[in-house]
């Protein structure tokens, strides 16, 4: 959850042609596929050849290899010229998820060309001593060992002087990645990156693992006669690397990743694949969902450089056939991810202990420094904190080194960098580049390292160029996309399986965030997980059955990194979830994203003017035209001195529109939910605020009888509130938990509230009395 107050945001209802219902429903035969229609059209999927390639990947047209062009075409040939010349080739991965699959993808894939280990070889840095990209004490070692050509994945785009440096050892080099371009084109062989394209081609958002896969994919079509095994056989471990890297999944792709899911979850049955079979047995999953991918094999991959900083064998893991080794391999994997999660809690708690600390309102950007921090979890633990306190995170941990691509003898620093709201932070890095020694990776995450003599200038000259280009309200809020209003008895397998049809979710089409109002918790547990020897780990997580009106039964959740003491007991909430699948236990649960008190708290996005806006008193002439378009703007002769007054000033103003609305004396017919609802409404406000309501405001606003003001005053009850009655007022107190018949009682109130309202022109109001009455005992014999 963000540390500043989120705002939560509901997409406005569209009006979806049947067509497109239709052709949903083809793929949701157990629903009627009305919410995950509304989710597509919402996400600009508006088009029948659109809808089909993007539901269906058997409908979708994949992008040639050689859209890449030349660049594609001198590849191959130099390829093919080793091939025939029998020359090494050395494949020059990366030890992330992304670069560990590429480099199993290559290694595959020429595999079927090259003698592995005699003609075809693989280096990947080691990332503790040597870090991301080309290095020049490692192209050394490769040109001792006879290699000729070296073929990047993931990596090599900026790699300049290291590239020179191979040119003048007689290696040729095959760049493909997906990262950052130079501003002129390195003197390569081949340089396969879809930057190159434009954003809206269809191999745009490529991988480095999918770029692998489209080298590879034009070898085949190059010398078809060759390869032993079919090419798909690689689509498992493109769809890994496409998932654990977080690219927007679209184009190419989404159709990679829906092809590689497939074939992951038929590797799984078959186990060809013994360890990726390991890993998804340690993590309890199946392989047949992305997330599967996300919260299972990609941490774990990832974990390997992150705790032992070489992560050669995670080739071997995924690419070995021999059982009893990928077992070992993959054991070794899991405790590496195990002690990834308590070395990233751990540093997540120094790094909330230092911001308590820093005013953060003079802080655009966080540059964090320490000794102590492992340099593995740092992109994770920024990441985090860069969702939490809405700014872009950079940090950094201290390192002394002799590698002789550094700075000999001179302290250095290491780490990464996260953004948020759409903060490029690549650029923002390039801008300060003579202060740092190395740097790459995306807009939104960055390696880098620096002097230590440098960081004073690094972190005063981030701080100040955010301060010129960006506004402050960047920083106030983080803004939560709401897919779907629902209720608890909505959720289970029919939704679960319609929601599926996005897969697979990520950046540009995230997993479904569900609203669930009027909702409170219950059988509420906090523990710490265990490994798999038993052992306890520092790392929390809160499971909880959530409940609300619509049924008796609560539908079981979980809270990650988190205690159950922040879970509210004492009132209703609104929250905001993700449906799925809990394959461990075998049930669908949801996952809380977010929670808060359930009056005033979702800024509907109709197309309306609901804004809400910080105006300068200063500024006169624009207060007037201001006023002139929203009549309802409250502004500040004052500059409130903190943005805790400031939220005073806001709920003040909140209490002033209730009271407003319960003084108006000629109210407009409304229907027995809306009188249900404002009358909760009104429970809810008067208890949190202690304050007294007159009783015929209540009568007038919501046109109650004195009988069916006691009814609802006896639902009211039932929901956990009490009420004392001062003279001609009445005083709410919230005082216990609610009731399991509560939702029973509710619709005796709006059965009761029906009647009244269609007997309201024919009856006398001592006669409405006696009718309601009736009906009462008609429901207590029920």
């Amino acid at each position: 959850m963000n540390i500043l107050q989120d705002k939560w945001q509901i997409a406005p209802s569209p009006l979806i042609p049947q067509w497109f219902l239709t052709i949903v429903k083809l793929y949701t035969p157990n629903s009627e596929g009305k919410h995950v229609a509304k989710i597509l059209w919402q996400r600009g999927i508006q088009h029948k050849d659109q809808l089909m390639s993007f539901i269906d990947a058997d409908a979708y047209h994949p992008t040639s290899p050689f859209a890449f062009g030349e660049e594609m075409k001198w590849a191959v040939k130099r390829l093919k010229r080793a091939y025939e010349n029998r020359e090494k080739v050395t494949i020059w991965g990366d030890f992330d998820a992304d670069g560990i699959t590429s480099t199993s993808v290559l290694w595959e894939g020429l595999g079927q060309f090259f003698l592995p280990h005699l003609q075809l070889d693989y280096y990947i840095p080691n990332r503790i001593t040597e870090s991301h990209g080309l290095n020049c004490q490692g192209i050394k070692k490769l040109a001792i060992s006879g290699t000729r050509l070296v073929v990047t994945c993931d990596t090599g785009s900026t790699n300049l002087t290291e590239i020179d440096y191979a040119n003048e050892l007689g290696i040729d080099i095959i760049v493909t990645d997906h990262h950052v371009l130079p501003d002129t084109r390195p003197p390569v062989t081949a340089i396969i990156n879809p930057r190159y394209f434009s954003t809206n081609h269809s191999l745009f958002n490529l991988s480095g693992v999918a770029v692998a896969y489209k080298l590879i994919e034009a070898f085949y079509q190059e010398l078809p006669n060759i390869p032993q095994e079919p090419l798909e056989q690689l689509l498992d471990l493109v769809a890994i690397g496409l998932i654990a890297d977080l690219v927007e999944l679209k184009g190419d792709c989404r159709y990679l990743a829906q092809k590689g899911i497939r074939c992951l979850h038929k590797q799984q049955q078959f186990k060809t694949r013994p360890g990726i079979a390991k890993l998804l047995e340690l993590c309890k999953k199946n392989g047949d969902r992305p997330t599967d991918i996300s919260y299972g094999i990609g941490p774990r991959i990832n974990a390997i450089s992150r705790i032992y900083g070489d992560a050669t064998f995670g080739v071997e893991l995924l690419t070995s056939r021999d059982i009893k080794l990928c077992h070992e391999l993959a054991f070794k994997t899991e405790l590496a991810n195990t002690r990834r999660k308590e070395i990233q809690q751990r540093v997540y708690k120094d790094v909330k202990n230092k911001l308590s600390k820093i005013d953060l309102s003079t802080v655009k950007a966080i540059v964090l420094k320490d000794t102590q921090w492992d340099s593995g979890v740092l992109g994770l633990v920024a990441g985090k904190i860069a969702q939490e306190y809405s700014r872009p995170t950079i940090l950094l941990t201290i390192i002394e080194t002799d590698n002789e691509d550094e700075v000999k003898g001179i302290k250095m620093l290491r780490g990464s960098a996260r953004s948020v709201n759409q903060i490029d932070l690549y650029k923002l890095l390039d801008y300060h580049k003579n202060l740092l020694h190395r740097f790459g990776g995306h807009p939104f995450a960055v390696g880098l390292s620096l002097p230590l003599k440098n960081l004073t200038l690094f972190r005063e000259g981030i701080n100040q160029q955010l301060r010129q280009k960006l506004d402050h309200i960047t920083y106030l809020k983080a803004t939560i996309e709401v897919d779907l209003i629902v209720t608890v008895v909505d959720l289970g397998q029919d939704l679960f399986r319609e929601l599926k049809l996005l897969e697979p979710c990520g950046i540009g089409n995230s997993i479904p965030k569900i609203l669930i109002q009027n909702c409170w918790f219950d059988n509420v547990f906090s523990n710490n997980i265990e490994d798999r020897t038993k052992n306890k780990i520092q790392y929390i997580k809160t499971t909880f059955e959530i409940h609300d009106f619509s049924t008796d039964k609560g539908f079981p959740g979980v809270w990650w990194e988190h205690y159950k003491d922040e879970l509210p007991f004492d009132k209703l909430q609104d929250t905001i979830v993700e449906l799925y699948f809990n394959s461990y236990y075998k049930r669908y649960e949801v996952r809380l994203i977010a929670i808060r008190d359930c009056v005033d708290n979702v800024e509907l996005n109709q197309n309306t003017n609901n804004n809400n806006y910080l105006l300068d008193w200063r500024n006169k002439k624009y207060k007037e035209d201001f006023q002139k378009v929203n009549t309802q703007i409250q502004i500040l002769q004052e500059c409130p001195n903190s943005w805790d007054e400031l939220l005073t000033i806001y709920h003040q103003t909140q209490q002033k529109k209730i009271k407003l609305a319960l003084a108006y004396d000629s109210p407009k017919y409304i229907n027995s939910i809306e009188v249900w609802q404002q009358l909760l409404g009104i429970a809810k406000y008067y208890s949190r605020t202690n304050e007294v309501v007159n009783i015929k405001q209540i009568k007038t606003r919501l046109e109650l009888s004195n009988y069916t003001l006691k009814i609802g005053l006896e639902t009211l009850y039932e929901l956990g509130f009490n009420y004392n009655k001062i003279e001609e007022k009445f005083q709410f107190r919230w005082i216990k938990k609610i009731a399991n018949n509560a939702q029973k009682q509710v619709s005796k109130f709006l059965e009761i509230v029906d009647e009244e309202q269609f007997q309201h022109k024919y009856f006398s109001e001592v006669s409405l009395e006696y009718i309601n009455k009736k009906i009462y005992i008609n429901n207590k014999k029920e």
